[in-house]
């Protein structure tokens, strides 16, 4: 018992301050992770859709966007049709990964859930393009559409009733992403806001333009970036507050034999509730796709809501988003389809976290609805406390 007792003074005095210190910190405060946490993504598994299927009277397509229900353990999916095959509508999942994997059939169509306007009717032939949606704390979903810029119909970020799909909120549109007839601001076609996230305490709402604002600069070109905004809302205000930039990557193709080339931000994930995120940028060169997930961060981003427009500034003296490439799906030994949406599912048996990828098929017979699932490797508790107490 001496000796023990003669060891235990040895020890360290400092670690008799430092763990009451951690385990206090552990349970009681909530650190902001420097960066994302995350140390590593594997691939999980995928399931698929063809075209010709159809759910309750539905065609069954046009995943864009995706967002996770943990007390339901459901997934609620925003279908881009424009009322145009069937009445604008959101799709309820459920997602099967109890193995650690997604099969095929493991995808199982559960709901359909119609959209009804203010005067509780379903939204009419092209009056919107809805891409984004998440999830609130209040049984409700907010979804984005892009509009339509050749009919002049304006983006909109509306909150539905999960259960009824009626209309409750709209939330308002700085003016510099309304389009202009003159085609010179505004929103490009089809090209607006496509991701749509909220953070996890439900204080912020986040979307961004697919590209840049016709104000700002051009749509990517190969090997030319696009300066796209993302759009910070404060939900307790229910107005937009901050605007960041996003430079999409400037992507070479192996391959430049076909006139077309389509990329930009299709989707963000919140992670937390200090502006760390997940986001997707797909690119399509007329010869198949081109996705990656990057890792995101707004911490210390500069605000740009004041800057009317960025072709009017030296944009290199602007800080925007970090961005750190997380995983390149061409590793995958997948035919990859038009990957638009994102969200954090279910956790895994080992703890970890699920990614969810959705395709939108565009409603075309030689594309499918397709879905990936991720496992992420996040880093402990434990180490990011550390690593935050002593950087």
């Amino acid at each position: 018992m001496t000796q023990f007792v003669k060891k235990l003074f040895k020890f360290p005095t400092i670690l008799f301050l430092i763990i009451p210190i951690l385990i206090i910190a552990i349970f009681f405060i909530d650190f902001p992770a420097p960066f994302v946490p995350i140390t590593g993504i594997d691939f999980i598994g995928s399931a698929s859709f063809p075209t010709s299927f159809s759910f309750q009277k539905t065609p069954m397509g046009g995943f864009s966007g995706i967002t996770y229900d943990p007390k339901k353990q459901l997934f609620y999916t925003i279908s881009d049709d424009r009322s145009d095959k069937a009445p604008a509508r959101f799709y309820t999942l459920k997602i099967e990964l109890g193995n650690g994997l997604l099969k095929n059939g493991g995808v199982v169509p559960v709901g359909v859930t119609t959209l009804l306007n203010e005067a509780k009717q379903t939204f009419s032939n092209g009056s919107l393009d809805t891409e984004g949606i998440t999830l609130s704390s209040n049984d409700t979903v907010f979804i984005s559409s892009e509009g339509d810029v050749r009919q002049q119909i304006n983006p909109f970020i509306k909150e539905f009733s999960l259960s009824s799909g009626q209309e409750l909120t709209s939330l308002p549109i700085p003016n510099k992403f309304l389009p202009e007839k003159s085609g010179k601001r505004g929103i490009r076609n089809n090209l607006a806001f496509e991701s749509l996230t909220m953070t996890p305490d439900a204080k912020y709402l986040f979307t961004a333009t697919e590209n840049a604002l016709f104000q700002d600069g051009s749509e990517p070109k190969p090997k030319i970036s696009s300066p796209c905004r993302i759009l910070q809302y404060n939900l307790l205000t229910k107005k937009p507050d901050k605007e960041f930039l996003y430079l999409t990557e400037a992507i070479a193709p192996l391959f430049n034999l076909s006139p077309r080339f389509d990329s930009g931000l299709t989707d963000l994930i919140a992670l937390d509730n200090y502006g760390n995120f997940l986001s997707i940028e797909r690119t399509f060169t007329g010869l198949g796709f081109s996705i990656a997930i990057y890792q995101v961060s707004i911490e210390g981003a500069d605000d740009i809501s004041k800057t009317e427009s960025l072709a009017t500034v030296d944009i290199k003296n602007i800080k925007p988003v970090q961005k750190k490439l997380l995983f390149d799906l061409r590793k995958l030994n997948l035919a990859l389809d038009n990957i638009e949406g994102l969200t954090l599912g279910s956790k895994l048996p080992d703890g970890q976290r699920s990614l969810i990828l959705v395709s939108d098929n565009n409603f075309n017979p030689l594309q499918q609805t397709q879905i990936l699932a991720f496992k992420l490797k996040m880093e402990a508790p434990i180490v990011r406390l550390i690593r935050r107490l002593f950087q």
